[in-house]
């Protein structure tokens, strides 16, 4: 069965005639006669009925034309598919992500997306490792928070401070930033060890030889925020603000601990040009959201990502 019969048969059924669909489809109407005569045979069945000059579907041919006209759609998706594939277009985006990068990277950027901008998907993922895994079966892109192996074609995107948020009413809730030592002296929220946030605390507090602090530890961002406006501690994490809180940079002698955030993908994928540039559009998004001094370049130190 051939599709160029199936798409003959569907004109008829649409127009009801084989001259109207002839000239539809620019076929001869005899060609087109025949065609139809040819998949009535190979199907073994009627699909018209012969009444007054035009041709009627018949019971057959009524419960045949939804299935025939699906069987069209899909081929023809397949060619624009394949012709976008050909030209290294971007049909549909799948890019993974950490619950963070995902909430306060990915989603605002994604509604900044126009008409011409490819379908996105976002899949969620634990850390770094689940992602670049999900770029093994099939993902576009990966927004992770370490540097990918040499194996991926990489852009680093964007350095962002760790930020220790406190609530209105805190002695701190005015400042802009805090010590690592002062800070230190509080109980704070934190992240599970699994973490780039926690795991980048506990790195800067061995670097400045200090003490690890009492801790409140939860397993997700947005509970850790919610957890210090209700007064039990000082949340430590990468996230935009929530419930009123105030955020300050945390500073230490080398800067102070940064989410490094970097684009992957797969450097054979056939539209790996269009890839490193839509990374470079969620470079200048970051820019444009956070401000200049999160971008790469100015990155001046501090702990890596």
């Amino acid at each position: 069965m051939e599709l160029r019969t199936l798409r003959y048969f569907v004109a008829v059924a649409d127009s009801g005639s084989v001259s109207a669909a002839a000239q539809a489809v620019h076929v001869t109407q005899p060609a087109l006669s025949r065609q139809v005569r040819a998949l009535e045979r190979e199907l073994r069945v009627a699909l018209f009925a012969r009444r007054g000059g035009r041709l009627e579907l018949t019971a057959a041919g009524r419960q045949f034309v939804p299935v025939a006209r699906d069987l069209v759609h899909r081929a023809e998706a397949a060619r624009a598919a394949a012709e976008a594939f050909a030209a290294g277009r971007l049909v549909h985006l799948t890019i993974a992500a950490t619950t963070t990068t995902l909430t306060d990277v990915i989603a605002p950027f994604l509604a900044t997306f126009g008409p011409d901008d490819p379908l996105p998907t976002v899949r969620e993922v634990s850390g770094p490792d689940a992602a670049l895994e999900l770029l093994h079966r099939g993902a576009d892109l990966a927004v992770i928070t370490q540097a990918p192996p040499p194996v991926w074609s990489a852009r680093a995107l964007a350095v962002l401070p760790l930020f220790a948020y406190v609530r209105a009413d805190h002695p701190w809730a005015e400042h802009t930033a805090v010590d690592l030592h002062e800070l230190a002296t509080q109980t704070l929220v934190v992240l599970d060890p699994s973490f780039r946030p926690r795991q980048l605390l506990r790195e800067a507090l061995a670097g400045e030889g200090i003490a690890p602090p009492g801790y409140v530890e939860c397993g997700n961002p947005q509970v850790a925020q919610a957890l210090a406006a209700a007064g039990r501690g000082i949340a430590v994490v990468s996230d935009d603000p929530r419930f009123g809180l105030r955020g300050l940079r945390i500073t230490t002698a080398g800067g102070g601990p940064r989410i490094h955030l970097h684009g992957a993908w797969d450097p054979a994928h056939h539209a790996a040009p269009a890839l490193a540039a839509l990374a470079a559009r969620i470079e200048a998004f970051c820019a444009t959201r956070y401000g200049d001094d999160v971008l790469p370049h100015h990155d001046r130190g501090g702990a890596a990502g």
